[in-house]
């Protein structure tokens, strides 16, 4: 054996001897605990919050090809482990629901002291001195920020492959890019290097991770979450939201972040309506539908009611509405962050830095003060204050006359793609297809109504590529939504972790 070989045959077994403990007799691998099952575990000081820390970053370290970060925290989440531990000897009876469990935030989230780059050359030293308001809730919670996630460049794609910081892969195929614009915390998760996290959710970047990676992500309703002091796209449809291996993990982050500790109602299978939207069942890879429609199946037999809808417009009215808001807004919101935040540039300079071909092209084509096909006022204001009312009104009336409890539908009309040759088209059934407008054409409806969304893994593909479907909800019906999910989840089931993760 070469010498090569044995240190990485040695650190291997290092980081697995660092990342197991024994409880009642039974070796467990700590990487692998939930959200919630890493907080039970801490609080019932069977697990210290030092050692699940010290697994994860070991195995952070053993994994670097994944790319899932742009900042590892390592320093400072094993000292605030410490202190966490500390913490709950001096006084094991009073600390927060996430007390001493780590976590991963998107490189767009500000935390105080680290650096959030928004995966941009233009950014690559701005440090904020507050936390946002979604992170100080989870540290006020107790929770450890493990490190700053990989992204899109600027949040503008789903893809994830960065220009800048280099592409986030998939652990399920480390040659295919695991969606974004949340990529790296779907990465991350995935490959049990953290048990959940906050990405941010413009048209589907954490739903998109989700489904491409094999867990679960939460769009909540438009403002239920703080916007401050994260990098915006567009504020009236930017949200922060939760990711995860369990919708469990997702009630709990969203209780954290909201205060909204209502007790979740269990909700029988024969009690959920599922209605089927046809238009959102078009023009889909052929496997991805055959798995599809193999869940509803099981969703059926198993008592949930799914109701096939005679009602269209939603790609339609968002086609009319969902771009046009999007890239008006983007110019002043992102201007004014720049400079509410001290962060040294401005829209232009930072344009000028963009690495990400796609990206480039989209700021430079429309974005910049002055681009030559910046969306006029007169289309921008037709698209926010009539097409998306009607796109709304569409939702509203769809719930209401079928009686549902949400809509579901594919999360992506395929799986993850190769890295390479993807930042433009993809491969549909064979013809190509641009990727980003692919990607997100199921999410970005409910998107653009503001309405809340979970993304469910149902199974992998034969070539082993996470698939998922999503429910959509009324707004405001976020609980009410992930008690639907939990019931799904069960009848479903989860994913297996990647192979050697």
């Amino acid at each position: 054996m070469s010498a090569l070989r044995r240190i990485g045959t040695l650190c291997t077994a290092i980081a697995l001897l660092l990342g197991s403990v024994s409880i009642a007799g039974q070796p467990i691998d700590l990487t692998q605990l939930t959200v919630t099952e890493a907080a039970k575990l801490i609080k019932e000081g069977r697990v210290t919050s030092e050692q699940l820390t010290r697994a994860l970053l070991a195995k952070i370290a053993l994994n670097p090809d994944l790319n899932a970060f742009i900042t590892v925290n390592a320093i400072e989440a094993i000292n605030a482990a410490r202190d966490a531990d500390e913490a709950r000897r001096r006084d094991p009876a009073h600390f927060g629901a996430l007390h001493g469990v780590p976590l991963v935030v998107k490189d767009n989230i500000h935390v105080a002291g680290i650096r959030n780059t928004a995966g941009t050359p233009g950014l690559h030293a701005f440090v904020p001195d507050a936390n946002a308001p979604v992170v100080q809730a989870l540290l006020d919670a107790g929770a450890i920020v493990l490190g700053k996630t990989n992204m899109h460049e600027l949040a503008f794609g789903i893809t994830s492959n960065n220009a800048a910081f280099g592409p986030v892969r998939n652990p399920y195929d480390k040659t295919r890019f695991p969606g974004g614009s949340s990529g790296g915390n779907g990465s991350a998760i995935a490959a049990r290097l953290a048990p959940g996290g906050i990405g941010t959710d413009t048209g589907g970047s954490v739903r998109i991770p989700a489904a491409l990676t094999g867990i679960v992500a939460l769009r909540p309703t438009i403002h239920r979450y703080s916007q401050l002091g994260v990098t915006p796209i567009s504020h009236t449809r930017d949200t922060v939201g939760p990711m995860a291996r369990t919708v469990s993990d997702l009630v709990l982050l969203d209780s954290v972040i909201t205060g909204d500790w209502s007790k979740m109602e269990t909700v029988a299978p024969r009690r959920i309506r599922l209605g089927v939207v046809p238009e959102m069942f078009q023009n889909i890879d052929v496997e991805t539908l055959h798995l599809v429609n193999q869940a509803l199946d099981k969703l059926r037999h198993a008592g949930v009611q799914i109701v096939q809808l005679q009602v269209s417009g939603f790609l339609d009215l968002d086609n009319q509405s969902g771009f046009p808001i999007a890239l008006f807004e983007a110019t002043q919101d992102i201007g004014n962050y720049l400079e509410t935040y001290n962060t040294g540039v401005t829209l232009p300079q930072l344009a000028a830095q963009i690495a990400s071909p796609d990206v480039k092209f989209v700021f430079d084509t429309f974005v910049v003060p002055g681009a030559p096909m910046a969306i006029p006022q007169p289309v921008y204001d037709n698209a926010v204050n009539v097409v998306r009312p009607q796109l709304q009104a569409l939702y509203a009336s769809t719930f209401e006359s079928a009686d549902l409890d949400a809509i579901v539908f594919p999360t992506t009309p395929l799986p993850a793609s190769p890295i390479i040759g993807s930042d433009s088209t993809v491969i549909l059934n064979g013809v190509p297809v641009p990727t980003f407008q692919t990607y997100i054409r199921y999410t970005d409806p409910g998107s653009v109504a503001g309405i809340p969304g979970i993304s469910l893994p149902i199974a992998l593909t034969g070539s082993g590529l996470p698939v998922g479907i999503e429910i959509d909800g009324r707004a405001g019906s976020d609980r009410d939504l992930l008690a639907v999910a939990l019931a799904l989840e069960k009848i479903l089931g989860r994913l297996p972790a990647p192979a050697g993760f």
